[in-house]
């Protein structure tokens, strides 16, 4: 994973403009939320599902670029004040609250547009075929879109100061959450040549560690420390937010994020080449301290 996030950050830097341009400033503001330190989990995964099904990580990189581009821009708009309303994202301010509400609306909608550019651009097609790109671009929009991760947002909206049952919650958290982790996985079967058992077997995979991934999340809320989260802490039970945590308990969370990785793992069966690193992932994401 460590050898993907360098060609990643290079790679990303390369689908930024070079020079002056009288839109500077908001280039700049893209350019700062891509450039924060983070994990890279969804371009990773991209990579490693492409690598996987007997592509090459060349080939996948617009595709994992497009992900975290997608990724960043959510990041950018939960943050700001109509929405979550946080002043720091991983560990420094966040968009808004350097380059101002009005350009840090727009950093976000530029990265949307940027990541179908780099998918549908002529080095992804000539690199996997226009029907692969295609495809990946697809599968990207329908899982960040109306009924997915933007669909999630809008739900986690709508749930504010009322009780729901967890039900609704877990809803809210596939679509807001796992989906865009499942795009990711899903998009690097397609453009490796994997089939459509392969396809299938990996958003399940992503589905599950996308769950596990949050639920760690909210219990990281509670238990862990600003310094050690690069965001503040807390802040689900101050705004009174429904969260697995809230709803389960920390008991029945840690639960049943052992039973979401083992469903990982176990979705990991229908490819023939080596797993190993990709179940190891799957249990460092449900063991991990921030």
């Amino acid at each position: 994973m460590k050898d993907y996030i360098k060609e990643i950050e290079a790679a990303l830097e390369r689908y930024l403009p070079q020079g002056d341009y009288a839109e500077q400033r908001l280039i700049d503001a893209v350019r700062y939320s891509l450039a924060l330190p983070g994990k890279r989990v969804r371009p990773s995964l991209t990579l490693a599902f492409a690598e996987l099904c007997g592509g090459s990580v060349e080939a996948a990189i617009p595709f994992a670029c497009a992900v975290e581009m997608v990724h960043t821009y959510s990041l950018i708009h939960d943050d700001l004040p109509c929405m979550d309303n946080d002043d720091y994202r991983r560990g420094q301010l966040s968009n808004h609250k350097v380059y101002s509400e009005d350009i840090a609306l727009l950093a976000g909608d530029a990265l949307q547009s940027m990541a179908y550019a780099a998918m549908l651009g002529d080095e992804a097609v000539a690199a996997v075929g226009g029907e692969r790109a295609a495809r990946a671009a697809r599968i990207l929009a329908e899982k960040s879109g109306l009924i997915g991760m933007v669909g999630g947002q809008a739900i986690d909206l709508s749930m504010e100061h009322r009780e729901v049952g967890i039900d609704l919650v877990r809803l809210m958290e596939e679509k807001k959450t796992a989906n865009l982790i499942e795009a990711a996985c899903m998009m690097g079967c397609v453009v490796g040549g994997g089939g459509e058992e392969q396809i299938k077997a990996a958003g399940q995979y992503a589905h599950a560690i996308g769950l596990a991934f949050q639920i760690v999340d909210d219990i990281l809320d509670v238990t862990s420390t600003a310094e050690e989260l690069g965001k503040p802490i807390g802040s689900d039970q101050e705004n009174e937010k429904n969260t697995f945590m809230s709803l389960l308990g920390m008991e029945r969370c840690r639960a049943l994020v052992k039973l979401l990785t083992a469903e990982a793992v176990e979705a990991l069966s229908a490819f023939e080449g080596d797993t190993s690193g990709l179940a190891d992932f799957a249990e460092k994401l449900a063991n991990r301290r921030k």
